[in-house]
């Protein structure tokens, strides 16, 4: 199966089941990472970022202060694909999480 094609709901139940913090959001997975300030939410955002660009490959992401929301979607595919996961786990790391 190509990392594009969209995965089927059992798929994204099992990510979601071994990746605490990560939910579905329709057609989406996402997750909202805490920060002491914005400054440093900031730069968690730049490196998100700097891994989408590398990957080709873009999260919608909402930033406040002491937060960030980052959302995974493949809109060619119409939905979650294995790249989503796989930026997903690439964020956590990141973040500094498993």
């Amino acid at each position: 199966m190509s990392k594009r094609q969209k995965l089927e709901d059992d798929a994204v139940a099992t990510f979601l089941g071994a990746h605490a913090g990560w939910s579905r959001a329709g057609e989406a997975i996402q997750k909202t990472y805490k920060f002491p300030d914005f400054s440093t939410a900031l730069a968690f955002v730049v490196r998100v970022g700097l891994a989408a660009e590398k990957r080709d490959h873009h999260p919608d992401v909402h930033l406040g202060w002491g937060r960030v929301t980052v959302v995974w979607s493949t809109h060619d595919a119409g939905g979650i694909t294995g790249v989503d996961t796989e930026m997903a786990e690439a964020t956590d790391r990141l973040y500094g999480g498993p």
